[in-house]
């Protein structure tokens, strides 16, 4: 805390520093705490919670004023992950403990299996590693604006949902293991859009699509589409909660990723069905 109490909000992304998402939750923070901004220097979606060893690490001062954050803002730009972005603010750069990691605005929401894939996710669970609190927040966008800085994406909503649940995290703790809310908002979303708490969809809601090249030496990467299927998702889902009814999604994630399963039946099972066939 400074002298006048206010927290520290790390503000990070996938999408990268130009991002307008990144510049919009960090402005919906701008009254109630001191703001770092960190993010990657170029697009880095789909980088989960990588730890890139081509990244070199080097940082680029940003204007955090030139970018409407109060004065005494700080804000770098580096050449590496999202989660590497978190790792330098946290251990490097800041000048005292992070009350919060807040990560988006994401151009594209983050609901469904896929969510693993997320760098603005990933960074996310990189500040939870640290014990501290974390958020992640993605707004449904066009498919063709997803990989885009366009200014037809209106984050004024995704804002507010950022700072209600954010200021939230700033002065209660996830029950449980929970250790990052993912908040993922619907087309056409505004202040008053009801929400629901969630959990992770089984359904993939982004498929990927076959390179159209000419032959095997071309060059060109995989595409990415909507899966029909992301309307069967589950009614307690992310993905039902953005696809379905249309409403904002608040699923609860947690570091832990072993399956809520009967863990000494499963070895007793496997103990007796391997063992016998040895």
């Amino acid at each position: 805390m400074t002298a006048a109490g206010r927290p520290l909000v790390l503000i990070t992304n996938d999408d990268g520093i130009e991002s307008p998402g990144l510049w919009a939750l960090a402005a919906a923070f701008a009254d109630i705490a001191d703001l770092f901004v960190i993010a990657p220097r170029e697009q880095q979606s789909g980088s989960s919670r990588s730890m890139l060893s081509s990244s070199s690490g080097c940082l680029h001062p940003v204007d955090a004023v030139a970018h409407g954050l109060p004065a005494g803002s700080r804000a770098f730009a580096v050449d590496g992950t999202p989660a590497q972005a978190v790792q330098h603010g946290v251990y490097e750069l800041t000048d005292r403990p992070v009350s919060l990691v807040a990560s988006g605005i994401n151009y594209g929401e983050n609901v469904g299996s896929g969510v693993t894939i997320s760098g603005t996710v990933g960074a996310a669970l990189e500040g939870a590693s640290f014990g501290i609190p974390a958020l992640a927040i993605s707004q449904q966008t066009a498919l063709h604006l997803q990989d885009t800085y366009s200014k037809q994406v209106d984050f004024r909503a995704a804002a507010v949902f950022a700072r209600r649940f954010g200021a939230w995290l700033l002065n209660h703790a996830l029950p449980g293991d929970a250790t990052v809310l993912k908040i993922d908002l619907p087309h056409q979303a505004t202040a008053e859009t009801p929400w629901r708490v969630t959990r992770v969809s089984h359904i993939r809601v982004y498929l990927p699509t076959p390179p159209a090249r000419a032959s095997l030496d071309e060059c060109v990467g995989m595409g990415y589409r909507y899966a029909e299927e992301r309307h069967l998702a589950e009614p307690d889902s992310d993905a039902h909660a953005l696809h379905v009814v249309h409403e904002v999604s608040v699923t609860p994630l947690s570091l832990d990723l072993t399956a809520r399963i009967a863990l000494p039946a499963l070895e007793d099972q496997l103990r007796r069905e391997i063992e016998s066939s040895a």
